[in-house]
């Protein structure tokens, strides 16, 4: 089984994911605990999303969260590097446009999009603010982004209580359920190794966006960072 290390190397990064495309769905719920499907839910309702306007999903995997978005009346495109997430998405959900496309080279004209989202990817590509700028460039002045990823626990107690989850437990867990799990080594280190909720907002306001905040999700395991286009 293939994982990427943390220079996250294109190449690596979608064989890595390849790997995991088959049990990736019931994974995430599991080591979640079920959580994922209102994290889903709240990256819908925080783009704001009106029927006719489209929106970019990218890093959408099998598309399960392409999905949720559609549920907004919007026209949701779902975009990943992972052809073997796209296959297994395009297996399980035929209704749902997915594509492959490289987060750092986007097949769209500039301003294409009223919003755009990423959720649980924005860490995995080795360029983050190359990514923001390029999310900028085919979203529409005014529009929207919103990022969806784990990040800093904000009570100091739960924050060692889950470090010692993403160390010990996580990767036993995957064991049980995943394709690959070896890749989830990987998305333990890539969390610890991820900016705070202030770090991160700082990039995003410095490539492309504006009026940037977030909110905390599950106590800071995961925050919805959103912005407006520049």
């Amino acid at each position: 089984m293939t994982r990427a290390s943390l220079d996250k190397e294109p190449r690596e990064v979608a064989a890595m994911f390849d790997g995991v495309a088959r049990r990736y769905d019931v994974t995430n719920t599991v080591l979640s605990g079920g959580r994922d499907r209102m994290w889903r839910r709240e990256t819908r309702l925080a783009l704001g999303l009106k029927p006719g306007e489209k929106v970019l999903d990218l890093g959408a995997g099998t598309g399960v969260s392409t999905l949720e978005l559609g549920r907004s009346g919007a026209l949701a495109v779902g975009a990943d590097i992972s052809v073997g997430m796209l296959q297994a998405g395009r297996a399980k959900r035929p209704e749902v446009p997915l594509l492959a496309a490289d987060a750092l080279h986007l097949p769209f004209a500039d301003e294409t999009f009223d919003a755009v989202t990423i959720s649980f990817a924005l860490r995995n590509i080795a360029d983050t603010d190359a990514a923001l700028g390029e999310m900028a460039r085919v979203t529409k002045p005014g529009g929207r982004l919103v990022v969806c990823e784990f990040s800093t626990p904000t009570w100091r107690p739960f924050r060692a209580v889950y470090q010692g989850y993403l160390v010990g437990a996580l990767p036993q867990v995957a064991k049980r359920v995943s394709s690959n799990p070896d890749a989830y080594e990987y998305l333990a280190e890539s969390i610890r190794a991820w900016p705070d909720q202030a770090g991160l907002a700082a990039r995003i306001g410095e490539n492309g966006w504006r009026k940037v905040a977030w909110r905390n999700l599950t106590g800071g395991v995961v925050a919805l960072h959103r912005g407006f286009r520049i």
